[in-house]
């Protein structure tokens, strides 16, 4: 048994009672890496558009967009609505004509926004360049997005990172991490409420691996069939992380 399924035998946050609730933050999956998180106070922030047909997304709102790395599939920013009055952030930059890491710690009103430069394969990017995690912290709540991440986090790279509450973590192989290397990068981590695997193959879109191999071996996982979103009480406390399998699209 994997040191991640141990940890979750322990106790997960009950997820039932957080989308109950209906307070407090919510983060909506729109398949790939594309996230919206909405804070309780209303304001949206949005990791990696993409525009993949198969997946079927939608336009969103955006306060603030960040942008991991610059690859097609994370870069469509046409799908946020009024981008124009948006915060956009990417985690590279042209450095010498080449794209290198764009250190960033800033606040968009209450929103504080952090990047940690990471790389998109296990060769220290010689493959696939670099990339970046965003560390977004709202009303009291850690979310961290780890872009295409390819290999397992250094200590001084997890260290960077910091405490997170909720993490969203590829897991799809080919281009970033499989399901055991997202579960070594999970106990590196050691996200405190929730995980959300991200990037990986779904019925239409089967050019990644699917889910399958992350969940092998872990107990209570919770899956939201027909639900794109999972709502985080502020208040919400847990002696391990749960993972959750969101839907990419909800129920019409």
């Amino acid at each position: 048994m994997t040191r991640l399924a141990l940890l979750l035998l322990l106790a997960t946050p009950a997820l039932s009672s957080a989308q109950e609730a209906g307070k407090g933050c919510t983060l909506r999956w729109f398949g790939n890496s594309f996230f919206q998180l909405e804070t309780a106070g209303g304001k949206f922030v949005v990791w990696d558009p993409h525009a993949i047909p198969a997946l079927t997304p939608q336009p969103v709102a955006a306060d603030v967009l960040l942008i991991s790395h610059e690859h097609s599939d994370h870069t469509q920013v046409q799908m946020i609505k009024d981008r124009k009055a948006a915060r956009e952030f990417h985690g590279l930059k042209v450095v010498n004509k080449r794209l290198d890491w764009n250190p960033i710690d800033e606040k968009v009103g209450t929103i504080r926004v952090r990047s940690v430069g990471l790389f998109h394969d296990a060769e220290e990017g010689f493959v696939r360049g670099k990339n970046t995690a965003f560390v977004v912290e709202a009303d009291g709540l850690i979310f961290c997005h780890l872009g295409d991440l390819g290999h397992v986090p250094s200590d001084a790279q997890a260290k960077a990172i910091g405490p997170v509450d909720v993490l969203m973590v590829p897991v799809g192989g080919v281009y970033t991490l499989n399901g055991d290397g997202a579960k070594l990068t999970v106990a590196r981590l050691k996200p405190r409420l929730y995980v959300v695997p991200m990037h990986y193959g779904v019925p239409g879109y089967d050019d990644l691996l699917t889910v399958d191999e992350f969940l092998d071996g872990v107990p209570g996982v919770k899956k939201t069939p027909g639900a794109n979103e999972l709502v985080v009480p502020l208040d919400a406390k847990a002696d391990a992380p749960a993972v959750v399998v969101l839907d990419f699209k909800a129920k019409k």
